[in-house]
């Protein structure tokens, strides 16, 4: 199960896309596009000898590429590969669409490029980073759960060394339960795992194998039935276990290799020591699967709340990104704390929390009778002050009069906010929450 679907076969043995037209299969399994019947043409002798001069193509060459709609995209080749099989010039290539985010970049074979459309290659040190935010409202709701950590506090020296290092997609799918899910983005595994592009996950104990038969092996002897800590909530189905990184270092690594496999740009933390793990799960009969997580430090002087968080592609778009931002935010309550998560945030990451903020501080303001301060806000809510004005000041509801801040809450405003800032996901029942802040366990 990917982050997007790839295109089903119908019964005359044509593929539905994503705008409802339909594409001949030929049959050798080429896709041939009603819409594109240019590049369904004979070719004649001079345009095979120029295409077979082009190849193989050289790294950084631009070039369209058929995409799982069934439509041909713009990407540039980052890497390839030599077929095992075949003549001089086979090669698969590594290409990154550069319309999309870099978690699609994926393996193509020489039949999906049009060599029509090649470009002269480019030496560019540094990709522009806006083709990677060009995404169509769909796909964005497909990915916006992610919160990934961004770019945005790299140079342009570290930002290219970082995709130099990670360009290229190491493990292509995992198990996971019974999931397969397909990666976004490089992790670092250690270099035995090279030559693995699928890797098998104890949903359990997070311990990783190279072969299913490993993993059912290891299924025999594995005595977890949920993530190795506490557990500190638990409603419904839904349970969260607090992990220390500490007492479960290996636990506490496996799972940072995990989510460097759909987080673009979090830090490996191999001394997981000094973190707590707070992993959510959805239980029955057999067990506490993992849905998502976040982690945060023991001790930040920074009053960072939250450092990490993602919540895994089957579980997306089921409010469970935004149920771990607000459990987040009912620990800082207990530890009578304002918590704010761990700067640069994404773009994305902005959007989550702006929408979390804007819905909280709303609901307040729209029961409240009387005057209130941002000072009684944020005690309230746990939020920092910062970001209860920089909230309001986006949906333009504080004014600066006579040297101080005003909040204007006009009702029907409120509304138009608040239904725009759109569903605030899952409720997390403090009633169950049952957790002791770490100071105080020591």
């Amino acid at each position: 199960m990917g982050s997007i679907e790839a295109p089903t076969r119908t019964d005359n043995g044509s593929v539905p896309t994503l705008d409802g037209a339909q594409h001949q299969s030929a049959g050798n399994g080429a896709l041939i596009m009603a819409s594109d019947s240019a590049r369904a043409q004979p070719e004649n002798d001079a345009s095979r000898r120029r295409k077979a001069s082009m190849l193989p193509l050289e790294v950084g060459t631009r070039v369209m590429c058929r995409w799982r709609d069934g439509k041909y995209h713009p990407v540039k080749v980052i890497e390839r590969r030599k077929m095992p099989t075949g003549g001089a010039n086979d090669y698969e290539y590594y290409v990154h669409y550069t319309e999309f985010n870099r978690r699609l970049d994926e393996w193509v074979k020489l039949e999906q490029l049009d060599l029509d459309s090649v470009e002269t290659v480019i030496d560019e040190k540094v990709e522009d980073k806006v083709t990677s935010l060009k995404m169509t409202r769909h796909q964005k709701r497909k990915i916006d759960e992610t919160h990934v950590e961004g770019h945005e506090e790299l140079d342009a020296a570290s930002l290219r060394e970082h995709e130099e290092f990670t360009k290229v997609k190491n493990i292509a799918t995992i198990e996971l339960g019974r999931y397969e899910i397909e990666t976004w983005y490089f992790s670092p595994f250690p270099p035995e795992y090279n030559d693995s592009l699928k890797l098998y996950f104890c949903e359990f104990c997070l311990n990783f194998m190279k072969r299913k038969e490993q993993l059912q092996r290891h299924m025999r002897k594995c005595d977890l039935k949920h993530p190795p800590g506490d557990e500190i909530y638990r409603s419904g189905t839904l349970s969260m276990f607090e992990v220390d990184g500490k007492k479960n270092k290996v636990y506490g690594q496996n799972l940072c290799y995990l989510a460097k496999l759909f987080l673009d740009h979090k830090t490996l933390y191999y001394d997981v020591d000094l973190f707590l793990f707070y992993v959510l799960c959805e239980c029955d009969d057999r067990g506490c699967h993992m849905v998502g997580y976040f982690s945060k430090e023991k001790h930040s002087e920074e009053s960072y709340n939250l450092a990490c968080i993602l919540t895994l592609p089957p579980y997306q778009r089921k409010g469970y990104g935004k149920f771990l931002i607000a459990f987040s935010y009912e620990l800082s309550k207990k530890e009578g704390k304002v918590g704010t998560p761990e700067r640069p945030l994404s773009d994305l990451g902005l959007l989550s929390y702006r929408g979390y903020w804007t819905r909280v501080l709303l609901d307040i303001l729209k029961k409240h009778k009387g005057n209130i301060s941002i000072k009684e806000l944020s005690d309230m809510t746990a939020i920092k002050a910062e970001d209860i004005l920089a909230t309001l000041q986006s949906l333009e509801l504080i004014q600066y009069r006579k040297g101080q801040h005003v909040i204007c809450a006009d009702p029907k405003v409120l509304d138009r906010h608040l239904k725009a800032a759109g569903r605030g996901g899952l409720e997390v029942d403090v009633s169950k929450l049952i957790w002791t802040p770490y100071k105080e366990q020591g």
